[in-house]
């Protein structure tokens, strides 16, 4: 996205990318062999889609235009359903929601947009921290979705994907003094998220779990990939001869350290107390669920 000023650094080997994006599509590939649609689709809704897959083979269009599952099998292999985490205490579906996807096209948009970020930010940062940023901003989609959608299911690795875009605009932020282009590696973050978050808009696409996890990773992004401050190395290797050595990071970055970790725990803290309590987020937020879904004349929310 944009250049180091700081180079020579040895990257790292991106595994752990790869590895879920084998991990989701081998849970498509069960959940479709779960859901076998000859024997459950029902006629009135047409036949099922590349019939040729047999049991593989996908609902009819009228019931799933995205090539996938009906929605009851999903709800049965741990799609996000407030009633069921909230009343049924099934916890983990807060969880399990982001390796499920709705169908094929669902599935590859994801995973082409996940080997696209995901594997430049492990080469720079590691498996861990880009793990973890992965993880927690998809957990963090789910508590706001599960939070404002509350009559619906939703699925998919959306919100952990916007996380590690917000944890890339947060690292170009805090590391701002590193980076050369740092203004059009920012405008084209921007843009990239703005497309994402409009898309959000359209009706059947949960723009919550978008917005739960950009702002989860954005605030991850403060506190997991803060680097040296530009010229750190430098005086660090000049003061072993006697010069002056700066410090390893500077005011602004320890401001937006604090920031970040304060922010990100408060945030999750509270959301999830409040769903667990049975709060529904559109009573304390009457226009909110525009931002879900904005109605048209060329469809209805």
């Amino acid at each position: 996205m944009s250049s180091r000023k700081n180079r020579g650094k040895s990257q790292w080997t991106a595994w752990l990318t790869p590895v879920i994006v084998i991990a989701c599509i081998a849970v498509f590939i069960v959940v479709m062999f779960i859901n076998d649609c000859p024997k459950t689709a029902a006629g009135a809704n047409g036949d099922c889609v590349a019939k040729f897959l047999r049991r593989f083979s996908f609902q009819p269009l009228r019931e799933n235009p995205l090539l996938g599952p009906s929605s009851s099998t999903l709800d049965k292999m741990g799609a996000l359903e407030w009633r069921k985490v909230v009343k049924g205490n099934e916890k983990w579906r807060l969880v399990t929601s982001m390796w499920l996807h709705a169908g094929i096209i669902h599935l590859v948009v994801n995973m082409f947009n996940l080997i696209v970020i995901g594997i430049r930010l492990e080469q720079q940062f590691g498996f861990i921290r880009v793990g973890l940023i992965y993880l927690i901003s998809g957990f963090g989609g789910s508590i706001l979705s599960a939070l404002f959608l509350q009559n619906s299911i939703s699925v998919g690795a959306s919100g952990a994907l916007l996380g590690l875009l917000g944890a890339m605009l947060s690292e170009l932020l805090i590391n701002w003094t590193i980076y050369a282009n740092k203004v059009a590696a920012l405008v084209t973050i921007l843009f990239i998220v703005a497309i994402d978050l409009a898309i959000g808009l359209l009706p059947s696409v949960d723009n919550f779990s978008h917005i739960g996890g950009f702002i989860t990773g954005f605030l991850l992004g403060f506190v997991l990939l803060i680097r040296p401050q530009f010229g750190w190395e430098e005086s660090n290797n000049a003061y072993q001869y006697g010069g002056r050595a700066r410090p390893k990071y500077n005011p602004c970055q320890y401001v937006l350290l604090f920031v970040g970790a304060v922010s990100v725990v408060g945030v999750l803290t509270v959301g999830t107390v409040m769903l667990f309590k049975g709060e529904n987020g559109n009573k304390h937020c009457k226009w909110c669920h525009r931002l879900d879904c904005f109605p048209t004349s060329k469809w209805s929310c």
